[in-house]
């Protein structure tokens, strides 16, 4: 029995972390063991119900609120994190966990993207990957390979390269990055455990196959290796790692040490502090 597996039982089991609400994801679909990962690392770690929140974007992955007994935003697209930003600035108390794909992090959010990880704001945001939006059919995201040719609306490419998210979140500041495989979902909780638990902003790239728009991915669990190397706080060899990889190494990549950022706010002053702000 793993460590994981002992400690899940000591309060709240993972079944107790889901709703009533039956997922509709298409069958062999990721985002299926992503959920399962999210509700044992929320076992893992003891979170009471009531000090949880999911917020989450527009797209298959985020639909993830509804199928928890957690509290839960379903947004707008591309502004998952603006949210959740906001929500943990004024809730210091809540884990706050963001859920989302390609499309709705990378695309339309990209912007927030970069700057939840410059912020480093005391978040953990889970992206699942299936380089493919199968919400809306089946067209190239921002992490598809610029050859493929399984769009109608790009029958030769996209001839454009792809996002690199893992570079991406290191250079904008982002204080823990890890890669998991949806195929592996208690390899995913212990990630999701390990990020809630680092201070600042943590960020789990997921590669969740879509088997309805993208069959290929199915070899994913041939090509999908864990990492031989340990975590490093150093930014520069985690850059080298990141650039040297071929997107199908999984474990954490970097750890950062910045400290969260968390500003004053009113909750932290007392009414008479905040009048004397406005004596003249």
């Amino acid at each position: 029995m793993t460590a994981m597996e002992q400690a899940v039982g000591a309060g709240l089991q993972p079944k107790d972390y889901k709703s009533d609400y039956k997922p509709i994801w298409c069958p062999g679909c990721g985002d299926y063991s992503v959920l399962t990962s999210i509700t044992k690392a929320l076992s893992v770690l003891g979170v009471a119900r009531e000090n949880a929140a999911v917020v989450s974007g527009i797209g298959c992955s985020s639909r993830i609120p509804a199928y928890t007994s957690l509290y839960g935003f379903h947004g707008v697209h591309g502004r998952a994190l603006a949210l959740a930003t906001g929500l943990k600035i004024a809730r210091p108390d809540l884990t706050v966990l963001v859920t989302g794909g390609d499309g709705d992090g990378f695309s339309i959010g990209g912007n927030h993207f970069l700057h939840a990880c410059r912020r480093n704001v005391d978040l953990t945001y889970i992206v699942m990957d299936n380089q493919v939006y199968g919400m809306t059919k089946g067209q190239a995201s921002p992490t598809t390979a610029s050859e493929w040719e399984g769009s109608k609306l790009t029958p030769h490419g996209t001839g454009v390269s792809p996002f690199q998210p893992l570079a991406v979140a290191l250079a904008a500041g982002a204080n823990f990055i890890a890669r998991g495989y949806a195929g592996d979902p208690n390899g995913v909780a212990r990630l999701i455990v390990e990020g809630v638990q680092h201070p600042g902003f943590s960020f789990i790239q997921v590669l969740s196959q879509c088997v309805t728009y993208r069959a290929e991915q199915r070899e994913w669990r041939s090509r999908v290796r864990p990492s031989a190397k340990e975590p490093t706080a150093n930014a520069a060899r985690a850059s080298r790692r990141i650039l040297d990889d071929d997107g199908f190494t999984t474990g954490i990549f970097y750890l950062g040490s910045r400290p969260p950022y968390q500003p004053v706010t009113a909750t932290d002053r007392t009414l008479a502090d905040i009048e004397q702000r406005f004596v003249i």
